[in-house]
């Protein structure tokens, strides 16, 4: 997988000497208790391990799950990731592959621009690359999420129950 750069920050695979700082990010209820319809915080370091195994496994020239680090001293700060939409079991297939961006950073690195420059930068990159369309998928309540998609120009398409069985704020950007 590619990495991906910005001003300030550097998307880059998800290394296993990253495994702490997965844990002690996917750990806190704060962070992880907007992801999908049953979040659930990481328990263990082979927990770490075994979800950065999984992330070096998305094998794709566009989607990709990047850690996000800062540019100057390769600090880590979050989580981005680009990757085909989980649709809700109520709803048929359309044949068409929806794809979603999402993030979600530590709290030390909360209200610095992180999230929004991070995935404009993955954006920017995927949409060169041909990507149509991409959604943000928010928990209603989830509002700080919700103003990166504003800050980043996505145009909000209401609430939805068509992807991970759980009502959603759903928001579209397409290239341009």
């Amino acid at each position: 997988m590619r990495t991906i750069a910005s001003h300030r920050l550097a998307l880059r695979p998800w290394r296993d000497d990253d495994a702490d700082f997965l844990l002690d990010l996917e750990s806190r209820w704060e962070v992880v208790r907007f992801l999908g319809a049953h979040p659930t915080t990481m328990r263990t370091r082979e927990d770490a391990l075994a979800s950065i195994a999984r992330r070096r496994a998305v094998d794709d020239p566009v989607h990709g799950i990047w850690a996000i680090t800062t540019a100057a001293e390769d600090r880590l700060v979050g989580n981005l990731l680009l990757k085909p939409i989980r649709r809700s079991t109520s709803q048929a297939d359309t044949g068409r592959d929806d794809v979603e961006i999402g993030w979600h950073l530590h709290p030390d690195a909360w209200g610095h621009g992180y999230a929004t420059e991070a995935a404009a930068a993955v954006l920017d990159d995927a949409f060169r690359r041909g990507l149509a369309r991409v959604l943000a998928v928010t928990d209603p309540e989830n509002h700080a999420s919700q103003a990166v998609c504003r800050r980043l120009g996505m145009t909000h398409l209401g609430r939805t129950t068509r992807y991970y069985d759980t009502p959603n704020e759903l928001f579209e950007k397409l290239p341009g």
